[in-house]
């Protein structure tokens, strides 16, 4: 997931960031890895040429840097979420797309068109969109967790579900993650055999959707159709494909949203679920309560 431009210092919840240049001494690391989804969509492996992985939490994001020769040498860095989980200390993971509309960016074309071998600098993680392990009052956040995910907004919920798995969690995890093709479903392989876990109470859904079933890139696909948010629009009877899948209505009290996708993905599902009480990270309640963590990115 790379994320929106002006924003790498944000210093809020919603850590939305993108390119800009450090002076800062950067860290060299090697592609060890890249996996094409499609032409514009692919998984790549960033190993530190010095060292582990550093400590991270799942959810933050990693700023990485080339070299535009035409730009005086300087490094000029974009960030993008971590996918891998904590736990993995041979490398980092990304899930990045080609952005093509309305024209290729310079920076993420030659980061996406890193390969194997090359090198690449890199930051140290950072960013809040992390697990809520806590309620206001300090007791444990028991709620189910539903992690709604559009696009690459899917890279930080790799990491943690993988995070999740390999602590042995004990919350209800749910993940619905919408993509325009089949083709783009990244790790649908991985989060199928996830759901089929059965160790330490591990309780996993994996509900995918695709908005254009017609189209070759979805070829096979007989699975949920349309855009993400479609799957907690209400019916006539107030039943939604979410509720209907989960066995009891979604409530504030029973639930706990993470989003991150475009700010229209995000905004959609905000809308329909503030009209069922939920309360956003950016609007708390008077005790500093909410249901709804967000993390948006652009094209």
């Amino acid at each position: 997931m790379l994320y929106t431009p002006d924003e790498m210092n944000k210093p809020s919840m919603d850590s939305s960031v993108s390119s800009r240049r450090r002076t800062s001494s950067p860290n060299l690391g090697e592609i060890i890895y890249k996996k094409y989804l499609t032409d514009e969509l692919a998984i790549l492996r960033l190993k530190p040429r010095e060292g582990k992985v550093p400590d991270f939490q799942a959810g933050q994001f990693m700023a990485l840097g080339v070299n535009l020769m035409h730009e005086h040498n300087r490094i000029t860095y974009r960030a993008y979420s971590i996918a891998s989980p904590p736990e993995e200390k041979r490398y980092f993971e990304f899930y990045i797309k080609m952005v093509s509309k309305p024209r290729p960016g310079e920076l993420t074309t030659a980061i996406f068109n890193l390969k194997e071998g090359d090198p690449v600098y890199w930051h140290y993680p950072n960013g809040f969109f992390t697990i809520e392990e806590k309620r206001v009052d300090g007791s444990l956040e028991t709620r189910r967790l539903i992690l709604v995910a559009s696009g690459t907004g899917l890279a930080p919920f790799i990491s943690y579900i993988l995070h999740l798995s390999n602590t042995n969690t004990y919350r209800k995890i749910i993940l619905l993650h919408g993509a325009r093709y089949a083709a783009e479903l990244g790790y649908r392989d991985l989060l199928e055999s996830l759901q089929t876990k059965t160790q330490h109470n591990w309780n996993f859904k994996y509900i995918p959707t695709v908005s254009r079933p017609d189209h070759p890139l979805s070829t096979g696909w007989n699975g949920n159709n349309g855009r993400v948010e479609s799957l907690l629009i209400r019916n006539s009877e107030g039943i939604s494909k979410l509720d209907r899948i989960v066995g009891e209505k979604i409530t504030p009290k029973n639930s706990f949203f993470h989003i991150c996708g475009y700010q229209g993905t995000i905004d959609s599902v905000t809308n329909l679920l503030t009209s069922l009480g939920f309360v956003t990270n950016r609007n708390k309640r008077m005790d500093g309560s909410f249901d709804i963590k967000t993390e948006t990115y652009g094209s």
